[in-house]
């Protein structure tokens, strides 16, 4: 693996943009989505929103390969990523569970950043596109994730928010709204 430093956050952005393509993050373009978990990571260093960017790659962007990532975007960016990315399994459950485990066990804190930012940019998505039933499957998650990938001092201003988000009750972000069908 190469150590080289990680390329901008604008090469990020493209490079992430073009794997991508045409995947969709529910009715917007994935873009939408990446640049919500960078706009997050960027308050905790460029390296951050770099990792932000190529978070799904590997899991959502066939024939990805950590060596392509380690050559543009060096060996800290590419743990990252590879810690962020969910293993293979036959359930959520079962693939949260490892995941959950993996973040667990690292220090990485790229991953420790990424990871709580990815999960407030979804869920916040979750409110704005009235998606109810999917918010709740995060917020019955949280105590396991929290466990997980909490460090104190590490962006605990994305974990008070997500904190608050789990505590709040779900008919405050959905009140008067139609869900959709």
């Amino acid at each position: 693996m190469s150590s080289s430093p990680a390329p901008t956050v604008s090469i990020a952005r493209a490079f992430a943009v073009e794997a991508h393509g045409d995947q969709m993050y529910g009715r917007h373009p994935y873009v939408h989505h990446l640049d919500a978990v960078a706009q997050l990571a960027r308050p905790y260093g460029e390296d951050a929103a770099v990792t932000a960017y190529l978070h799904d790659v590997k899991e959502d962007v066939p024939g990805m390969t950590f060596a392509l990532l380690s050559e543009i975007f060096g060996d800290e960016v590419t743990e990252a990523v590879d810690l962020l990315s969910d293993p293979l399994a036959d359930s959520r459950k079962e693939r949260k569970a490892m995941a959950y485990s993996r973040l667990a066990a690292t220090a990485n804190r790229l991953a420790l950043i990424v990871k709580p930012c990815d999960r407030l940019a979804n869920m916040r998505a979750c409110i704005a596109d009235g998606s109810a039933r999917l918010l709740e499957v995060y917020r019955s998650e949280h105590a396991a994730f929290r466990a997980a990938a909490f460090r104190p001092g590490l962006c605990d201003e994305i974990w008070s928010e997500l904190d608050e988000l789990v505590e709040r009750p779900i008919s405050a972000d959905f009140e008067g709204r139609r869900q959709p069908a």
